[in-house]
């Protein structure tokens, strides 16, 4: 499956279990199939919900930033790739 990078992970709230994420290409949206990547951490997980400024989002476009609550745990400057279907 092809894979696009499309932005990082700027923060990290590991009590929760929610990183924050810059998009620098195209969107993220709910649905989204995303691949987060730096040195051992590689997983992939499907987008369930967004947050921008406490609110609930379906998307967040580029030059953005917003919250997603992932499976395993990420760090600051983790890529992110979108994968296509």
């Amino acid at each position: 499956m092809p894979e696009e990078l499309i932005g990082k992970v700027t923060h990290y709230f590991d009590k929760i279990g929610v990183a924050v994420i810059k998009v620098e290409k195209g969107t993220v949206a709910i649905g989204d199939k995303l691949h987060f990547l730096h040195g051992e951490r590689d997983f992939q997980q499907t987008v369930d919900s967004l947050e921008v400024e406490k609110e609930s989002v379906e998307k967040i476009k580029k030059g953005k930033e917003g919250g997603m609550k992932v499976d395993e745990e990420v760090k600051k400057g983790d890529e992110i790739y979108k994968v296509s279907e």
